[in-house]
């Protein structure tokens, strides 16, 4: 068993038709444990919320992924516990606690982050946390 950090641009491919989806439902195995701090709910619906008001999905479709979604065997994690640690990863690498959050995580959990934000990718492969992040493309 392997375990993955999966962030909500991760957890979008697997609803809905994008660049990347392919390779992000192929982390739907088994034999992979997910997990997400707990923020990748409202994340993930917020989601949802603008691809409704750009007229990609209805409602009802949503309604339907939010459902699905809620069904996945994805262990949520305390924001909480792992804000402190999200804060200073933010300020170190100039990014938003949001997506601080996930690396976070995967720190917490010694395990990789998997991420399909390739702004978020790019900072932390370059850097001293690269074996922390992978790529949605990346074998696992």
């Amino acid at each position: 068993m392997i375990k993955v950090v999966v962030d909500a641009s991760v957890a979008a491919k697997w609803f809905l038709p994008e660049i990347h989806s392919d390779a992000a439902v192929r982390l739907l195995d088994p034999e992979i444990v997910l997990c997400a701090p707990d923020l990748i709910v409202p994340e993930f619906g917020n989601i949802l919320w603008k691809k409704i008001r750009r007229a990609e999905i209805t409602r009802d479709e949503a309604g339907e992924i939010l459902r699905a979604f809620g069904a996945l065997p994805l262990e949520l994690l305390a924001s909480s516990t792992l804000l402190g640690a999200a804060f200073e990863l933010a300020v170190e690498l100039d990014r938003s606690v949001y997506d601080s959050l996930y690396l976070a995580a995967a720190l917490a959990e010694e395990c990789a982050m998997v991420t399909a934000d390739a702004k978020f990718h790019s900072v932390l492969a370059a850097g001293s946390l690269a074996s922390h992040v992978r790529w949605v493309e990346d074998e696992m």
